[in-house]
C-alpha cells in the first residue's frame, strides 16, 4: 500500500512540475509546437549498459530510478527536458533498479533517484536525490566544457 501511494503522490507531483515547466518554457500556447518526436531518455539494462553509456564516446547522464519511487517521478520531467536540450551532446539515460540489479550493485547505489554522470567510460561526478533543472543543466555544462576536446593549436 505504502508503495502504490508513493508511486500516485510521485506521479502527481511530476505531472505538477512538467506543467509548470512547460509553461516557464513557452511550452503552451505562444510558439507553434513542432510535430516532430522529441528526443527522449534511452532505457539502458544491465546487459547494454556498457555498450550504450560507457562506450558512447560522450558525456553521460544515466537517472537510476525505480517505479514505486515517489521522488523518482518528480525527478523524471528534468530528465526528459535534459534528453530534449542535449540530445546531440549528452547521452541522457534511465535504468529500472529493480528490473536490472548488478548494476546499481557495481556502482554503490544506495538511494534513488541516482545521476551518475559518466565520461570516457568511468564515473566523473553523482547526486543522490532530486535536482533541479537549472541545476542539472549547469552541472551538464560544467562537465561538458571539463571534457571538451583540447585544441591542438593552442
Amino acid at each position: 500500500m505504502f508503495k502504490k501511494l508513493m508511486t500516485f503522490l510521485g506521479k502527481k507531483a511530476a505531472e505538477a512540475q512538467r506543467a509548470e515547466m512547460e509553461r516557464n518554457r513557452g511550452g503552451f500556447g505562444g510558439a507553434e509546437e513542432s510535430t516532430e518526436p522529441k528526443p527522449r531518455p534511452i532505457h539502458v539494462t544491465d546487459q547494454d549498459f556498457q555498450e550504450k553509456v560507457l562506450e558512447s564516446g560522450k558525456l553521460a547522464v544515466v537517472d537510476f530510478w525505480a517505479e514505486w519511487c515517489g521522488p523518482c517521478h518528480v525527478m523524471a520531467p528534468n530528465i526528459d527536458y535534459l534528453a530534449e536540450d542535449y540530445h546531440e551532446r549528452v547521452v541522457v539515460a534511465k535504468l529500472d533498479v529493480d528490473a536490472n540489479p548488478a548494476t546499481p550493485q557495481k556502482y554503490g547505489i544506495m538511494g534513488i533517484p541516482t545521476l551518475i554522470f559518466y565520461f570516457g567510460g568511468q564515473e566523473v561526478d553523482r547526486h543522490v536525490g532530486i535536482m533541479h533543472f537549472e541545476q542539472l543543466t549547469r552541472k551538464v555544462d560544467e562537465l561538458l566544457a571539463q571534457h571538451a576536446p583540447q585544441d591542438e593549436g593552442s
